[in-house]
């Protein structure tokens, strides 16, 4: 079992130790709307996904993520335990608020992984549902409807930062900054998300089978976010220049990650990765 440690310094920072290893820092105590949590969004180059190390796995989806991932910030260790979902982690900001949501598919995931009884030995899958052990045996803590005790279990309450919630989000990061299986494990999840999501958003929106990857891919970021609702998104398909429509949503509030999004469309457009590429319905690929 992982022995975590940790200090409260500079006013408002956390820092962690785990099995008498090297500090690092956990995440910022900040303010939101009234609540009080964790956020991290610092890091180095080397903590931040590189889609040229997941290519080989992964071909022309560990691209199509990336401008999400650049605008989700990147690093693998991202956190925040201050909003409504009471534990966002990963590079892509899987959220625990969500029932069979990418959080929940991720945490499944980690807990398949040979590290996970040191990191979470309180935790175990029983017919794929994620249970607390107790002294009565193992009770799930998530279900088709809630993740409610999930959420405790990460974060207590939103009304301060405790202690629990300290050192489970220390166990996050340092796991993720330690285990390359735990970063594999996070690429698989979001691609399979985006990957799944995407044959969704083709039955939503018949116009994307035979789209060009830029268009799919903001129609993605949207719905990722969940900035804008499917009328708002079919709107801006139906328009005479569909990306640049879907490029002006959210352009008040979200401005910044709009920024992003257009410096890494370019990106992957001047390099070539998105070529002659166009989604196929049928396929659920690109071809």
């Amino acid at each position: 079992m992982k022995v975590v440690s940790f200090s409260l310094e500079q006013g408002n920072k956390y820092f962690g130790v785990v099995d008498g290893g090297p500090k690092f820092f956990i995440g910022s105590r900040v303010n939101y709307q009234g609540n009080k949590g964790l956020q991290n969004i610092t890091g180095t180059a080397d903590q931040k996904y590189d889609r040229a190390s997941f290519r080989a796995t992964f071909g022309f989806w560990a691209d199509f993520i990336h401008p999400t991932a650049m605008a989700e910030g990147g690093l693998y260790h991202t956190l925040n335990t201050y909003d409504r979902a009471r534990c966002t982690f990963a590079f892509l900001q899987f959220a625990a608020h969500v029932p069979n949501g990418d959080f929940v598919v991720f945490l499944r995931t980690l807990l398949g992984l040979p590290a996970a009884t040191e990191y979470f030995p309180d935790l175990t899958l029983q017919n794929q549902r994620i249970c607390k052990i107790g002294d009565s045996g193992p009770t799930p803590i998530e279900t088709d409807s809630s993740t409610e005790l999930l959420m405790d279990y990460f974060n207590p309450s939103s009304d301060e930062v405790e202690d629990t919630e300290v050192i489970q989000a220390a166990k996050l990061v340092q796991w993720s900054q330690t285990d390359p299986d735990h970063r594999k494990a996070q690429v698989k999840v979001g691609i399979d998300e985006f990957r799944s999501k995407m044959k969704t958003y083709a039955g939503w929106y018949p116009m994307l089978d035979g789209a060009v990857p830029q268009i799919c891919l903001m129609v993605a970021d949207i719905h990722h976010q969940g900035r804008a609702s499917s009328t708002t998104v079919r709107m801006a398909l139906q328009s005479s220049d569909p990306l640049a429509a879907l490029l002006t949503i959210g352009e008040g509030p979200f401005g910044p990650r709009l920024q992003t999004l257009r410096q890494e469309i370019g990106v992957l457009t001047n390099d070539g990765t998105f070529g002659s590429l166009k989604y196929s319905a049928t396929k659920n690929d690109f071809i």
